[in-house]
């Protein structure tokens, strides 16, 4: 019984220690997207952009965040050529997605306070991501709210930190 209690105590300080370390310090950088995972319309799980998607996370200290994250598979299409479909446009512009603002962080909770957005739908809203952060490996949980609705509520980001970039 001693052994269960000290054993489901040093768990319970183990979880307790790691949800400390998670503050808006430890969070500020650069982070570069590692996988972005969320249901479909049949509510299967799919890579969105992609099992090796681009893209980057920054929050600042100052609480600033942009975001943009795309699918590397994208075709290279000439916005200026004639010949341009309006279907390879839509491509383009579905395969990329970038947002800007402020954030906070509270109680496990990344909310992004979006001013602009790719997707106009976004701006001037928030958007709210558990957080789990380990070393240098973040993921954010959570969906999208849009009108007041949730949609892909099981969609999951794993953000990788860089290092400071070198002059």
């Amino acid at each position: 019984m001693t052994k269960w209690l000290l054993s489901a105590a040093l768990i319970l300080s183990a979880f307790a220690s790691s949800a400390m370390a998670q503050t808006k310090e430890s969070l500020v950088g650069t982070w570069r997207l590692v996988s972005y995972k969320g249901p479909n319309e049949k509510g299967e799980m799919t890579e969105w952009y992609g099992p090796n998607p681009v893209g980057f996370l920054t929050l600042t200290a100052d609480g600033r965040v942009s975001v943009i994250m795309a699918d590397p598979r994208r075709k290279l299409v000439d916005l200026y050529s004639k010949s341009t479909t309006d279907a390879e446009l839509a491509d383009t512009f579905f395969t990329c997605f970038a947002y800007a603002g402020t954030y906070s962080f509270a109680r496990g909770q990344l909310a992004a306070h979006i001013e602009v957005s790719s997707f106009q739908i976004f701006a001037n809203t928030d958007q709210v991501r558990s957080v789990e952060l380990e070393g240098d490996r973040l993921t954010l949980r959570g969906g999208f709210l849009v009108n007041g609705v949730m949609h892909g509520g099981n969609s999951q980001l794993v953000w990788e930190r860089l290092k400071p970039a070198k002059p």
